[in-house]
Parts: structure tokens; sequence; C-alpha cells
């Protein structure tokens, strides 16, 4: 804490650049972590049952958020502590390995970015407080599920289920101003109103419109800003969602099964409400609609 409030963000947005570039990792190894833990369980399964297995993988050692160090996807080369600086690397780098000079997605330093472009506003917002860390861990929990979905179409319970309990405990222990009745109200209601248009959709069409992650994004939401900030949210991400999936159907980039994943625009609807409140979304979406 320096005692001035601009500069107390200015940390704390530098912090987030830092946890940015950690997100980076989760985003690309998570999803290859859960599949290996599937394997890894169909492969006990198949063994107890006592049926022939399939042969399994070669075992290439320790894979998980720390280890292996990271490397170049295509040449191998081991990234060096100062070509793994936040933002900065990136530009001294030139966007490229230095040791293939393969280019680096942009995407790393947008994500590190946006991190801590929403960790400077929580903390200019809340100043030093538990309610700016509750925050900005909402934030950087969103940053990385909605990049893991719009990837893979999976949104981890590892991260959608702490951030569903830390809203719980936040309001019991009033770092957030939802009260602790509306949280879990939101959290209930969140979660059964996908679930119930899940069923409905594959009762008429026979097919699964949304994943059982998206219930439960929706649920951490509601607990997050209550029952009431559900309708302002839905609305958002269903409009950003056919905005977004009508252009990549005129671009013909849509993917195998013409699908776009849901949780990368419930992530934004959710950030969108921290940064301006649920009911000036609800006032936006409905003035397009000339409501």
């Amino acid at each position: 804490m320096t005692g001035e409030p601009w500069l107390d963000a200015v940390v704390v947005g530098i912090l987030g650049l830092l946890i940015g570039s950690f997100l980076n990792v989760v985003i690309h190894r998570v999803p290859i972590m859960m599949e290996r833990s599937w394997d890894k369980e169909c492969r006990d399964y198949i063994e107890e049952k006592g049926w022939p297995a399939p042969p399994a993988p070669e075992a290439d050692g320790r894979f998980d958020l720390l280890a292996p160090a990271s490397r170049c996807p295509h040449c191998g080369h081991a990234i060096r502590w100062y070509e793994n600086i936040p933002v900065a690397s990136y530009v001294a780098l030139g966007g490229k390995c230095s040791g293939c000079k393969s280019r680096i997605s942009i995407r790393y330093p947008l994500v590190e970015l946006a991190t801590g472009g929403l960790f400077y506003f929580c903390a200019a917002r809340w100043g030093w407080s538990m309610t700016t860390a509750m925050w900005c861990g909402f934030s950087a929990a969103l940053v990385a599920l909605a990049m893991i979905d719009w990837d893979t179409t999976l949104l981890p319970d590892d991260i959608t289920l702490p951030l569903l309990w830390a809203a719980l405990i936040g309001s019991a222990v009033h770092w957030l101003a939802v009260p602790l009745a509306d949280s879990i109200l939101g959290a209930a209601t969140g979660y059964l109103f996908l679930w119930s248009i899940y069923w409905a959709f594959k009762l008429l069409t026979g097919k699964e419109g949304m994943g059982y992650g998206d219930f439960k994004l929706l649920a951490a939401l509601g607990a997050w800003f209550g029952w009431s900030a559900l309708v302002p949210i839905i609305l958002m991400a269903s409009v950003i969602g056919a905005v977004v999936g009508l252009g990549m159907k005129f671009a013909s980039s849509l993917r195998e099964g013409h699908y776009v994943p849901f949780g990368p625009f419930l992530a934004c609807a959710g950030l969108a409400s921290m940064i301006v409140g649920p009911q000036k979304i609800l006032q936006s979406v409905l003035s397009i609609f000339g409501i």
C-alpha cells in the first residue's frame, strides 16, 4: 500500500500483467491436464473390469501448471525468464521466438493486457481492500474460462466451482455488496435457468444445446451479482453471442458442427456487469431493440 490511490491501482495493474502471463499457462495446460485425467480414469476403469485396454501413451514426465518449463511449440526453445516478461518481452522479440523466429500469437500479450487492465480497474474502484482482491480473482477466472471455452468448449470445474464458492463466502463475510440470501438465490436460479433450457431443447430436438459448465458459470455469476442480475447477464451474453455467431457464419469461420461456445459471452457479460453494473447493461440491451 503506497498511500496514493492511483499508485496503488498501478501496482495492482502490474500484478495483473503477471497474473495474465500465468493465465496463458492455465489456458493452454488445464484442458490437456483434464484430458489426461480422463484418459487415466478410463484406463483404470477398464483395468478394474479386466477388459483389454489400448496401449497407454508414452509417459513424458510431469505435466501441470508449474512443470515442464515453457517452450516454443515449434522448435522447443526453452523460454528464458527475460523472454517471459508480460507484454515487454513480446514487443522486444518483435512477436517472434528468439530461437526459430516463428510468430508468437498476439493473444498472449492481449490476455496479459486484459488482465492487467481489469486488475487496475478493480483497485481504482475499490481501493486497497479484500473487495478488490475478490474482484481481481473474479476477473482472472473469467478471462481464463472465456479463453479455455473458446478453444476447447470446456469450462473446468476447477475454476467454475471455486468461483461460485468464493462469491458465497465473500457475501457471507461482507467482502461483496450482495447479501448472502441474494447470492444463494442467484446461484440456484442461474443454474436451474440454463438447466431448464438445456432439457427443453434436448426434448424438442434430441440434441444438446450447451454443456453443464455453462450452468455452473451462470450459477457463479448469479452468486456474484445476485438473482436480479441474471436477466441482464443472459440478455447481453445472448446478444453478443448472436452477433459473433452471425459474423462467423458470414465469414464461413464456424467450426465443424456450426456451434459457438456460450461460455465466453457469459464471461464477457459478467465482466461488463462488474464494470458498469447489470442495470446499465439491461438498459443498453433494451435500447438496441428500441424498448
